[in-house]
This record gives C-alpha cells, structure tokens and sequence, in this order.
C-alpha cells in the first residue's frame, strides 16, 4: 500500500497536519501512524495524573478522528525507515498474551513527515529511570494516578498518620502545574471519601528545581507569582539544587539532603526518541532530527520533521523552542508546503519563523499565570488570575477546533462543563 503523505505521530503538530491536509486532498493521499489508538493533548495529561480528567472521556479515537477528517489511520509503531526506496515498516500489534492482532506492516509514501514528539532525559542520574515516573503519555499518567489512589487509601487509613510524599525533579511548566494540580486534586480525594485525610498534612509536595528559580525559560515576573502560588497551596519548592540519586523510597540530591519520596515524577528534561537515530537520517548531537529552514530533514527532500524530534534553528541562530505552539506553527508551515507539493507549485520561498506568543501556567481548575508577548518591540504582558485561565482553556478548545471543526468543539466543550456537574471532580476509580 502506498500514501502519497504520510505522517508519523499523532501528538498536537502531527494530528493537526493529518487532518487539515485529509480534508483538502482525502484518504487516498494522506496516511496518520500513530502507536496509540486515541490523542488527548499533552499538556492536559497532569490533569489526568491528578485525577482531574478522565482519559477515557477525554481521549479522542483516531479511527474515529480519520473518518471524520479524510484520512488513513495506521495501528502500530514506525519501526524502520527506506528513505532511499520510500518505503517503512509499521511494527505488529500484539496482546498482552501475545497473539497477533495485526502484523508487521509495509508501506510506501512520496513525502513523510516525522512528528514523534520527545521522551525523558534523565541525563545519567543514578535510579531515575527505574524509580520514577514521567509523563510521557496517557498510560504513564494513569500509572501516577492509580498509584496515588493506593497510596491515599493507605494513608486514609493509617493510625501512624504517615501520609503520601510526592516528590517531583523539574520546576518547568510541567512539574508546576502537576503539583498545583495535585494540591486542588486532594482536597476534592478527602471530600470523597478518604475523610480522615489532611490534604495539607498528609499529602506533602516537593518540587526540586536545579535552575536558581523555577520556570525559567520564562519571564521572573512569572516565576515570582508561581512561587508564591504554590506556598499558598503548601507546595515546597527547592531551587538551585541538583539531584544525584534516586532510590525507590528516597531522593538524595547534592547538597547531602534526603528527601522522603512514595512516589517520584521526573520532569526535569526531555529528549527525542533514541529510536530516530536508527532510521538512516542525520541527527544532531542531542539526537533531534537535522532539519533545514523548511523543515526538510537534511539531505532527504521528501523527509520532513517538526515538533519536538526536529532541530530547526529559528531566525536569530538559535534552535526553535520545544513547545506546543511552535509545533502547530510547524504544522501550517508542512502543510502549506504539502499544498503547494501536490499542485505542482514551487515550494515556499521564505523559511520557518518562530513567534513566540507567550506562555500559560495553569495552577488548578481556578487559575493560572503567564506571559504574553506582544507584536510590537517585543514587549510581553503578565496576566494572572481567573481571565489567564480562560486563556489557557481556550488553548485546548483551539486545538480541538483544528482537528474536529468549530461546531463539534463547541458542543463537546458544552457537553464536557454539563457532565463535570453530574460526576465526580476526580477519577476515583
């Protein structure tokens, strides 16, 4: 079976570009493969850790997503790629006792666009990989979140009074808006159920931060609010620290002390699949995909790459930022260039530029902090509060409408909010 454009990885930039393009051009000529059966958008899965969200409500079927927008969807992981012949092998699905559901599977394409997003660095630290967990995907967070219910049931029910220690590595984005999740997330745990629970007693939060302050890629204006959130919320936050061991009931970090830990989340870095670098394509050091201005992997004119796998040096030298915004950017970008492909036009005469649009913190159901950058001189805008939430809330609803048009977002938005009034605020089973 050949498809004219391929795309591998149905994360935010990958899914976007497969239903755009499967609407203009149809199922005949654009193919999605995703190791995965469902898409929920990455930045909620601390909500699903947390037990805010339910994945099985909130994840989005690709067969069903192929239908409705024109596409071939593919079952399995990309296991080699023929860049030279044109073709690549799609791993078989297997089940738990291991018969085969689907086999190893080959394919050809005229034009592949690589969008597998990134994994964990644990950058050498001894126990990390084994006695952490990193949300990854939808299965690592309800790994977390199964967890968490075990260990709150136990506390709950504990004469000694021990409670639950979390202790997560990275004060980015992610390992903020977990642990704000988290704080709101026990309140409503001992509200159901777990009623001899002290949520600020018992479930204690730390967050180990090896930069001087935590979101640092961010404005300090930011970072000094998000701070002061989290204190607020009993959350200790740890600056300027690095850890150097990690065993499976405790963190040892350089300074000589000793953090308590019934569970571990790792969030303190990320890096492209170490599988890429198997593929037969030019890799940078760090192991992203080497990419031109055009999003064209080097070398390889019918290989594209965006999002977090791709290297793309933006406009002022330096590499385009691993962020959510820039790979929907990407996305119009390839499929612009895809457009223009398939009319046998001349491609794009202007390279990829990266805007930058801000960031958004989320801290709860309630609120959130960021930044937003401004067009003229560069100038950016803190916000906070209530209005910031309904900012970082209508990130997700954008993404939505790109991928299931503005009717169908709208009314599983309003769907959604009339549910959340009849069901429990976290998952409790």
């Amino acid at each position: 079976m050949q498809s004219k454009y391929v795309i591998v990885g149905g994360g935010a930039g990958g899914l976007e570009l497969a239903c755009k393009l499967g609407r203009k051009l149809g199922p005949g000529k654009v193919m999605l493969v995703d190791a995965r059966l469902y898409h929920i958008w990455k930045p909620s899965l601390h909500e699903v850790a947390a037990g805010t969200l339910d994945i099985h409500a909130e994840g989005l079927s690709y067969q069903m997503l192929a239908h409705d927008n024109h596409f071939t969807y593919v079952y399995g992981a990309l296991e080699t790629l023929d860049a030279a012949a044109q073709t690549f092998t799609v791993s078989p699905i297997e089940t738990a006792a291991g018969e085969t559901v689907l086999p190893r599977r080959t394919f050809g394409y005229e034009s592949i666009v690589l969008a597998v997003g990134s994994t964990s660095n644990y950058f050498g630290v001894p126990g990390a990989a084994e006695n952490t967990i990193s949300l990854n995907g939808t299965e690592d967070a309800e790994r977390f979140r199964l967890n968490l219910l075990k260990l709150l049931a136990k506390a709950d029910t504990d004469k000694n009074g021990a409670g639950v220690d979390i202790v997560i590595i990275g004060g980015g984005a992610t390992g903020v808006e977990l642990a704000a999740e988290l704080r709101e997330a026990s309140g409503v745990y001992a509200a159901y159920g777990f009623g001899d629970l002290s949520p600020l007693k018992d479930v204690r939060i730390t967050i180990l931060e090896g930069a001087p302050r935590i979101l640092a890629p961010l404005p300090e204006r930011v970072s000094t609010a998000a701070t002061k959130l989290l204190g607020e919320r009993g959350i200790s936050v740890v600056a300027d620290t690095r850890v150097t061991q990690i065993d499976a009931d405790k963190v040892l970090v350089q300074k000589g002390d000793v953090y308590p830990a019934d569970i571990v989340v790792w969030a303190a870095g990320i890096k492209a699949p170490d599988f890429l670098q198997t593929l037969g394509l030019p890799t940078t050091k760090g192991g992203q995909l080497d990419v031109t201005g055009e999003l064209v992997v080097k070398g390889f004119p019918n290989v594209y790459a965006l999002g977090d796998c791709a290297l793309c040096i933006g406009a002022d030298g330096k590499p385009v930022p691993p962020r959510a915004q820039a790979a929907h950017q990407q996305a119009d970008y390839v499929y612009e260039t895809l457009l223009r492909r398939d009319k046998g036009q001349p491609p794009q005469d202007k390279p990829y530029v990266y805007r930058d649009y801000g960031s958004l913190v989320s801290f709860g159901q309630q609120t959130s902090v960021g930044s937003l950058m401004g067009s003229l001189q560069g100038r950016n805008w803190f916000v906070e509060g209530f209005f910031a939430r309904l900012m970082y809330t209508s990130l997700h609803l954008m993404h939505h409408q790109a991928i299931m048009g503005t009717m169908r977002t709208g009314v599983l938005a309003l769907a959604r909010f009339l549910i959340k009034r009849s069901t429990p605020l976290v998952k409790l089973h």
